[in-house]
């Protein structure tokens, strides 16, 4: 199948395209697996940690129980080897995006490709300013990845909402089984035009995990305030003078102003990831960055594939999954469910 690259849509067209890619998707995954309530089988990818947060390995089928609306389902497929996935990253080149802050995106993604994903992963690259921008349609060559990340000049608004709802369908249509999403962005979306209330359908909609990585900039080093002296107010005015109003003082230029300070909108950044199963992090400044994609990238090797057979439905409602494991100890992160579409 010949993949082609994926134009701004309105809201209707997407949903549409979504329906489309995930049926593709249904097709070409390995192994029978599909997420789509119209095939035998629901995949679910699950992430098991202990209580210091470790991933935990060597664990059998029999340690795992699937929920559907709260009723258990026979576990029919297991497997814990590390499996190739689809990546398609996901990069905030919004005007914030500063020299200092996407040489340190740059170095992070080209450590990830690179290092610490597998040879057979595949992977897409899309930057988001003003609008979504697809700069390289999926590939295994990556130098081609990191040649895309060089042309990037960022500018203007930030349109993360748009650039995930156009990231999902592209990454469903990935060749492999697994499929994720990693967006890495400073700031909260203030461009877009699909709301997030628009785009949460679309991501239950679909298959793919969804990662997060927010960079909060009020943690990077920044030039401190200088101290302004201000007269003391006197308790009244001097007799047969009216009060003055007093101006703010005024701080000498290319000093920084804390009002202006841009918090990631985490609580908006939980709403896109933790449906799918995938996780948000917040990263105090660029300068963790580097460790945090290598947790996402160990997080990826080390997850449980399990499937079981559909109840089924077609009714376009959303179904709740839970996964549990026999031991109480510890946590399994999974997607939440899904829309028998």
């Amino acid at each position: 199948m010949t993949r082609t690259s994926v134009r701004p849509l309105h809201v209707a067209s997407l949903v549409a395209l979504v329906a489309v890619a995930a049926t593709t998707a249904s097709a070409r995954s390995q192994g029978g697996l599909s997420f789509q309530s119209g095939i035998d089988l629901i995949n679910v990818t699950a992430t098991v940690t202990d209580g210091d947060g470790r991933y935990v390995q060597g664990l059998r089928k029999e340690d795992f129980a699937i929920f559907e609306d709260g009723e258990q389902q026979d576990v029919t497929y297991f497997s814990d080897d590390r499996v190739p996935v689809s990546l398609g990253i996901v990069l905030d080149a919004s005007g914030s995006m500063i020299a200092d802050k996407m040489s340190a995106a740059r170095s992070a993604i080209d450590r990830l490709i690179y290092d610490l994903l597998g040879d057979d992963d595949e992977l897409f690259f899309l930057e988001f300013g003003n609008r979504p921008n697809l700069v390289q349609d999926w590939t295994i060559d990556r130098h081609a990845i990191s040649r895309a990340m060089a042309r990037v000049t960022p500018a203007g608004g930030t349109s993360m909402y748009d650039a995930v709802a156009r990231a999902l369908p592209l990454a469903s249509v990935g060749r492999h089984p697994k499929k994720a999403l990693l967006v890495i962005s400073d700031g909260n979306d203030t461009n877009s035009r699909m709301s997030i209330a628009e785009l949460q359908p679309l991501i239950r909609e679909s298959e793919v995990l969804v990662y997060a990585l927010g960079v909060d900039s009020t943690a990077e080093t920044l030039p401190s305030r200088p101290r302004v002296r201000v007269p003391p107010r006197l308790p009244f005015p001097f007799p047969g003078r009216s009060p003055q109003r007093r101006s703010p003082p005024i701080l000498p230029r290319g000093t920084w102003n804390a009002g202006t300070r841009e918090r990631v909108d985490a609580y908006a950044l939980r709403r896109i990831t933790d449906d799918t199963g995938g996780r948000t992090e917040i990263i105090r400044g660029f300068r963790g960055l580097d460790e945090a994609t290598s947790r996402i990238a160990e997080e990826l090797r080390r997850q449980y594939s399990l499937g079981y057979e559909s109840p089924g439905h077609r009714d376009g409602e959303w179904h709740s999954i839970r996964v549990e494991v026999t031991d109480r100890g510890l946590t399994v992160r999974a997607r939440h469910g899904y829309i028998a579409s």
